[in-house]
């Protein structure tokens, strides 16, 4: 396989999907860096930079950071790349978001990759939701939950997927089977298998 100097992967999928999972072990194996925007405003917050400081506030009373400010967070982290090597898991979640980021990765020089959408049956979801929940430690998992997060995503995200179908960025992958049939299928959607 060739290195590619960017590689930009935005993964969509409903909670359950396993998209974490699946993030985790693409990094681990293409030397991506992951980019979660609330390990990046943490990390501010910790470091005490200028943004953390506007950030700590609006973490702290469980408020919603502003775009501008989450904007600002993705530049600084993706402008200190000396080439942009990035899953992004759980960003963007709006449209708004979307177009911020794409005006930022054409302005790096680094495209869009493909924005894998793994694909997940509803009862089957909500199934491994309710599951995890009692292997873990999240008493939000619980069904009912469940299935209340999988409405919100599905009025959240729809814009996205129809964003980055129209682009040609969108990448379908069936979620159902096992770890290493659901990477196969998305190692062969990014064109590495």
């Amino acid at each position: 396989m060739t290195q590619h100097k960017h590689r930009v992967v935005i993964f969509l999928g409903p909670p359950g999907a396993g998209k974490g999972t699946q993030a985790e072990r693409l990094a681990g194996e293409q030397h991506l860096v992951k980019i979660s925007t609330g390990d990046i405003l943490r990390d501010h917050v910790a470091r005490g930079t200028e943004l953390g400081q506007q950030v700590a506030p609006l973490l702290k009373a469980g408020k919603l950071v502003p775009d501008e400010l989450l904007m600002a967070l993705i530049r600084d982290r993706l402008a200190s790349m000396e080439s942009v090597r990035v899953i992004f898991d759980g960003f963007p979640r709006t449209l708004m978001q979307a177009q911020e980021l794409d005006m930022l990765l054409e302005e790096l020089g680094a495209p869009i990759t493909a924005v894998p959408l793994l694909e997940v049956p509803d009862e089957l979801l909500i199934e491994r939701i309710v599951e995890r929940g009692k292997t873990s430690s999240r008493n939000d998992d619980t069904e009912a939950v469940a299935r209340e997060r999988q409405e919100v995503y599905r009025l959240q995200t729809q814009p996205l997927i129809d964003y980055y179908a129209a682009r040609g960025h969108l990448k379908p992958v069936g979620g159902v089977g096992s770890m290493d049939e659901v990477y196969a299928r998305l190692l062969s959607v990014l064109g590495d298998r």
